[in-house]
């Protein structure tokens, strides 16, 4: 098996180097990641400027590429350009910070699974929640363990995995849940001028609450999370409702 490792924290991020000394047990790991932090780039892509790329050596854990770019970028490079061998599976992470509800939209963890899953690689996106210390070898357990118990993914699959503070125990099992969408408790603190314009700082708590068992609520719970999502955006029963409609109009 050929997998391509990347995530959005960087190429020097503790969370990819524990993942990778997992995922070598299972076949061959290449590694092409941000060369520096893309957090929150959701799924950015480089168009009107080159992308560069440098070799980089990991504390001699394993050799890739520092892409000055997202994470998006890594995985379209490193399948076109990069690694022209086919690559059987995409691992994104392991991101410092869950990928859970509306983050999935802002996460480039997630980005760069969704970009395997659009060039027909099976994809799973990994992330832990956050604290002050942050046990990514643990977490990267949990996230192999999950992996092989999924089986073989198919092609276009995006798998989106989180594991729980690690800091209250053992997570409590494992639950295959769909993301909220509900989102946060937001706001912005003014922080005064800056060369005449005013800086705002984004804020916020913790998610709103949903009627349904959801990713954000069985993270908070204490179970790694496991939800499938999909490349394609589009509300297929509201487009054949439309059609009805429209062919009854004549249309």
């Amino acid at each position: 098996m050929r997998i391509l490792l990347t995530n959005d924290d960087g190429i020097f991020a503790p969370g990819l180097a524990a993942i990778y000394k997992q995922l070598i047990h299972l076949g061959e790991v290449l590694v092409v990641a941000p060369a520096d932090s893309q957090s929150g780039a959701s799924h950015a892509v480089t168009f009107f400027e080159p992308l560069a790329c440098a070799k980089a050596d990991i504390a001699g854990l394993f050799s890739g590429h520092a892409v000055y770019g997202s994470p998006a970028d890594c995985v379209k490079l490193a399948v076109r350009q990069l690694h022209p061998e086919p690559i059987d599976l995409v691992v994104a992470g392991i991101n410092n910070g869950a990928n859970v509800g509306i983050n999935v939209y802002y996460s480039g963890t997630v980005a760069a699974a969704m970009e395997g899953a659009f060039l027909g690689i099976p994809s799973l996106a990994l992330s832990l929640a956050a604290e002050r210390e942050m046990d990514f070898d643990s977490a990267a357990d949990y996230g192999i363990e999950v992996l092989e118990k999924l089986g073989p993914l198919e092609p276009h699959d995006v798998i989106n995995v989180n594991i729980p503070l690690l800091s209250r125990g053992e997570p409590k099992g494992v639950r295959v849940v769909p993301q909220a969408t509900s989102g946060f408790h937001e706001y912005y603190i003014p922080q005064g001028d800056a060369e005449a314009k005013t800086l705002f700082q984004l804020a916020g708590g913790g998610h709103r609450q949903e009627p349904l068992p959801v990713d954000t609520t069985a993270l908070a719970e204490g179970f790694i999370t496991v939800t499938p999502l999909r490349p394609d955006m589009t509300d297929h029963e509201k487009a054949d409702r439309m059609k009805r409609r429209l062919s009854r109009d004549g249309l």
